[in-house]
């Protein structure tokens, strides 16, 4: 029996936002029948944002502290093993259907390597497959129009309302469904399937497949675009002025002032932080109607993985990147520490595992490639900070797991240029991490104070209580939790190996 992966990761995707978690929202009936023939694990988290290194961390299963692709743009160092170049280890060819945003080793490229260029490229050990490009879309606007639709002199205007002004509207969007980004990653996937099922019928496979959306621009095809009634639609959490909201922390407000609402929304003007109840509801719509053709999609690979008889011998991964802010604490986007940001979905069907079960402790990006090598009967790689889920899939439950999660974002930017930081800001700022347990959340800013939430009494992170001398206790706690965890989980490097009168001989490394 062939022993195939399918890693279907989308991009932007909040972990609340699925049909059979109970989101009236998410219609996403195919995603659902995919958790109920799988496990799914509801406390799943991210390790940074955005994409850069976010993707990072999953493809290599370290965490950013380790890896160092801090922010989009920052290159990976070629050192570090990842999913790609592990699977070739044992004969598999690792195909990509998308992106990666990786920025390659400079040591290894030279200065005019025009992928310095970009905002990334294609990690290394992937065998392209088709290439969703970032920056100019030239392979999907080329194939659009090799479909015979008729582009405008801005390509981009495929992503414009079919009517009235840019910004959130209850419009759809100019491009037809069948001519969309998801419609582009969903016939490669299953021109790949075809191509599987005929020329490498006996030979394993391993396919990223990669969708651009929920990502923006927020604005859907129709009939997406309106397929979610308004009613279904839940509120933001935010308070009821960026002054109120600001007021948590300095770095926070600085974030309100600086969003502007022409990242996400082709053509648009105005700050993120001035949009009204109804823009968040129109742009929450467009979302949904997003989620749902992908569901879709899934719905047809899915479909083409049985009918080319390859379901029960493939292990099946669909997650997300990192998440979306959608306008809780009146913000859009992947930034700062909200859980909105970090928290995603994860389902795995595993043939041989089983089926329908609900995980709701923590897990962590970083846990997929010692999954996925496992499954392939791989051992780790040392320099892994994740560790295999297959326990989880396999019906068991391990006598001790992880008590808290970790991310980390970088208050610089990246790419395509350095984000300013607020006036007067300490040269060490730059690094934010967070740790989260299920009772309070610490994130620790150098140059800033800390940020503290009490999850317990305020699970929608409205309320920072680091200043409040109540919480000095629980505040000294989490820091140092937080440095236990960084010291234990750096780097490993060749700390496993000590020199001996034998030569290099194994040691022990706690925890690993």
């Amino acid at each position: 029996m062939a022993r195939n992966v399918l890693f279907i990761c989308v991009d932007q995707w909040r972990g609340d936002s699925l049909g059979f978690l109970g989101h009236p929202a998410a219609l996403t009936p195919n995603i659902d029948a995919l958790a109920a023939d799988g496990v799914s694990f509801t406390a799943h988290y991210g390790q940074a944002a955005p994409c850069g290194p976010a993707r990072a961390s999953m493809l290599t299963g370290q965490y950013v502290m380790n890896h160092r692709v801090t922010a989009n743009g920052v290159p990976l160092d070629s050192r570090h093993p990842n999913l790609a170049t592990e699977v070739r280890k044992i004969g598999m060819e690792p195909q990509l259907i998308g992106y990666t945003t990786t920025i390659p080793d400079p040591v290894k490229h030279p200065p005019a390597d025009p992928r310095f260029s970009e905002i990334g490229d294609v990690m290394e050990g992937f065998q392209i497959f088709a290439h969703f490009d970032e920056v100019d879309y030239r392979n999907y606007f080329g194939w659009v129009a090799g479909r015979g639709y008729q582009l405008a002199a801005n390509p981009f205007e495929v992503w414009y309302p079919q009517s009235g002004p840019c910004g959130p509207t209850a419009e759809p969007c100019q491009i037809p469904a069948e001519h969309s980004d998801t419609a582009w990653t969903g016939e490669h996937g299953i021109a790949f399937l075809r191509g599987a099922a005929v020329s490498r019928k006996d030979r394993p496979w391993l396919l990223h497949l990669g969708f651009l959306r929920p990502h923006p621009p927020f604005i859907a095809c129709a009939p997406y675009h309106a397929m979610v009634p308004d009613d279904a639609i839940p509120g933001p959490v935010r308070a009821t002025s960026r002054e109120e909201e600001g007021a948590q922390h300095p770095v926070l407000a600085h974030w309100l002032a600086m969003q502007k609402q022409s990242s996400y929304y082709e053509g648009a003007t105005g700050p993120v932080s001035a949009m009204s109840d109804q823009d968040v509801l129109l742009t929450r719509r467009a979302y949904y109607g997003l989620i749902a053709e992908i569901d879709d999609w899934v719905g047809r690979i899915v479909a083409e993985l049985k009918a080319i008889g390859q379901y029960d011998d493939t292990l099946i991964i669909f997650t997300s990147d990192h998440g979306e802010q959608l306008g809780d604490h009146r913000l859009l986007g992947k930034i700062g520490w909200f859980d909105q940001s970090y928290h995603l979905p994860l389902i795995i069907r595993d043939p041989d595992g089983v089926r329908g079960r609900r995980v709701d402790e923590f897990t962590e990006s970083v846990d997929l490639m010692p999954t996925i090598v496992a499954w392939l009967g791989m051992a780790t790689p040392a320099s892994c900070n994740g560790v295999s889920l297959l326990p989880w899939l396999r019906g068991e439950t391990p006598e001790t797991w992880r008590q808290e999660v970790q991310f980390e974002y970088d208050l610089r930017g990246g790419w395509p240029e350095p984000t300013s930081l607020p006036e007067g800001t300490p040269p060490e700022a730059g690094p934010m991490a967070a740790l989260r347990s299920k009772e309070w959340k610490y994130v620790n800013l150098p140059g800033f104070a800390p940020v503290l939430y009490d999850l317990r009494a305020d699970p929608g992170e409205t309320r920072n209580v680091a200043p409040d001398p109540a919480y000095r206790p629980l505040l000294l706690e989490a820091t140092r939790r937080m440095l236990d965890f960084r010291m234990t989980h750096a780097d490993v490097g060749h700390t496993n190996l000590v020199a001996s009168p034998k030569g290099l001989v194994p040691r022990r490394i706690p925890g690993r």
